[in-house]
């Protein structure tokens, strides 16, 4: 018959491997870390998701469609006016255009690209009027009130995006103005909800500029040049149309001939 005392004795040894053992507190470590961290990669996953959803369910009413074909009437501080598209001007020639910046209306012959570009320097308006009659957003800005956060919020909704062109705008009335082929939005955030009112309801709207489906890709060297473009002069009062150089917001040069604008070597 075995002893209490012996039996005691035998079980000793089990006890101690027990309590010999050493946590794992390193791996439990590390796996807690991927945990918290999968944990957080999907929920912020999550979170953009249900906010690109709630975006796009706030712009829905903006998105042009046949019954709904220039949403932008409903954006507040919208201005309308109506041009007649396909009047062009020379390289050597300036429109008195009426507004700042101009909205449509006699143009140069070439667009400037507006394939998502963002320029860094003014850019001669009656390139970028042109930009307009194929579909492009011009979002311009003035210098002296726009940069940091401000103009990367900005260039974010134009780099890389088709029909959409930035550049600065010197002594612009408000620190930022839309525009698209007769329309213009000037406001003084650039966080403004009304900007991607805007480009939803305004950028290549086949119901709202002259020539849709016209190109916005850079021409190049000799026409429009996106690496060196024309640069920016301030438009002549109206009162000086008739003087040589000078034409009239809707008056076209016989020396500038029309280009369709179906390529990028052809516009209108």
């Amino acid at each position: 018959m075995v002893s209490g005392k012996k039996s005691k004795q035998a079980r000793q040894p089990r006890s101690a491997l027990a309590t010999g053992r050493e946590v794992p507190w390193g791996t439990i470590a590390a796996v807690l870390v991927v945990v918290l961290f999968a944990g957080g990669v999907f929920g912020y996953a999550f979170l953009q998701s249900q906010e690109n959803n709630a975006r796009d369910a706030a712009l829905a009413a903006f998105v042009p469609s046949a019954s709904n074909q220039d949403p932008s009437s409903r954006i507040p501080g919208i201005t309308e006016q109506t041009y007649q598209g396909a009047q062009h001007v020379a390289p050597t020639e300036q429109v008195a255009y009426t507004g700042s910046p101009p909205t449509g209306g006699t143009h140069d012959q070439y667009w400037a690209a507006c394939s998502g570009v963002v320029y860094e320097q003014p850019v001669r308006s009656e390139n970028l009027v042109h930009s307009m009659e194929h579909g492009a957003v011009w979002i311009a800005y003035n210098p002296d009130q726009v940069d940091g956060d401000a103009l990367a919020q900005l260039a974010a909704r134009v780099q890389d995006r088709p029909y959409s062109v930035l550049s600065p705008y010197p002594g612009l009335d408000q620190p930022i103005a839309l525009q698209s082929w007769g329309h213009q939005l000037k406001l003084a955030d650039a966080g403004d909800p009304r900007i991607d009112q805007f480009l939803t309801a305004l950028r290549a709207n086949q119901y709202t500029h002259p020539e849709v489906g016209a190109s916005c890709q850079a021409l190049g060297p000799g026409q429009f040049d996106q690496d060196d473009p024309p640069p920016y002069r301030p438009a002549p009062p109206p009162s000086s149309v008739g003087q040589p150089g000078v034409r009239g917001e809707t008056e076209a040069s016989p020396a500038a001939p029309g280009m369709d604008g179906s390529s990028p070597g052809g516009g209108s």
